[in-house]
């Protein structure tokens, strides 16, 4: 079965983000499939989740639960140059990807690296640096960093876990950039008090898991495409953008039911491919 193709990829996306370098008005925006997005911001490029390799189908091609790709890479990692900070939102290898992050963090030994700190021994081994270099933070901590300011929000995968210290392992981050606001949920359901917790933020851009949970396929689960849109009108997110489809032929979802979703409840949302682009510039019709 052909892969589904990338809208830029390579070379071709690297010439795209540096044509809105110079933008001091909006942030630019670029899916890189699963939940990862590069994100710029006044020239400063933050990657979000990425995860650009097949480790995962190599891992379970032998398995009971083999991870079959469904859409190109959108970009070989070690083309990824200038690249300010990177986050990730828990340990899953399709958000902490050593094959991903290794050449990333040698191509940019300026790079900082933002993390859940109870994760930071997992964190440290897998992209094989010290154990100091990430900079972790909890739930209802912050951190900035260049020109991002990072917000921690659990996130229930499928449960609220902490470790002994009380440190959140699953969160997603507030990620804030002058006047504009982006929420990346990680991997989560939606669990009580959540909305309460987001809805001060008064978030600009929602971006949401809708590969649902379903116990069969052996992972955690997370929102599914009707709950993505119910959470974004419930904290009041100005729009809507769905991930975490379209990876992996097991653990995947329908666009066009989240998109009917979201038309019922009148909730504004945007259908990425990957490597496409998406700019704030979108959200002043709301």
């Amino acid at each position: 079965m052909p892969l589904i193709p990338a809208i830029l990829k390579d070379e071709a996306l690297i010439s795209q983000v540096e044509e809105f370098a110079h933008d001091s008005r909006n942030f630019h925006l670029w899916w890189l499939g699963q939940s990862g997005y590069l994100v710029q911001w006044k020239g400063s490029i933050l990657l979000i989740d990425p995860y650009l390799s097949d480790s995962l189908t190599r891992k379970y091609a032998a398995s009971d639960k083999p991870h079959i790709r469904m859409s190109e890479r959108v970009i070989d990692p070690r083309l990824l140059k200038n690249i300010r900070v990177a986050s990730s939102s828990h340990n899953h290898t399709d958000h902490l990807d050593g094959d991903t992050l290794i050449p990333i963090i040698h191509n940019n030994p300026g790079m900082r690296f933002i993390i859940p700190e109870a994760n930071r021994k997992f964190v440290a081994e897998r992209i094989q640096m010290p154990l100091e270099y990430p900079t972790g933070i909890n739930d209802g901590q912050s951190a900035a960093i260049d020109e991002f300011i990072f917000h921690g929000v659990p996130a229930a995968h499928n449960e609220l876990e902490r470790d002994e210290k009380n440190l959140c392992r699953y969160m997603g981050y507030v990620i804030e950039m002058g006047k504009w606001k982006i929420y990346h949920s990680g991997d989560t359901l939606w669990y009580d008090g959540m909305e309460e917790i987001l809805q001060p933020f008064q978030v600009h851009l929602a971006l949401l898991p809708i590969n649902g949970n379903d116990p069969a396929r052996g992972v955690a689960g997370n929102l599914n495409a009707r709950e993505a849109v119910q959470l974004a009108k419930a904290i009041g997110a100005k729009m809507v953008i769905p991930c975490h489809y379209n990876m992996f032929s097991f653990n995947t979802a329908d666009p066009n039911e989240f998109a009917h979703f979201a038309g019922k409840a009148q909730q504004p949302f945007t259908i990425l491919e990957p490597g496409a682009h998406w700019s704030s510039e979108k959200l002043e019709a709301y």
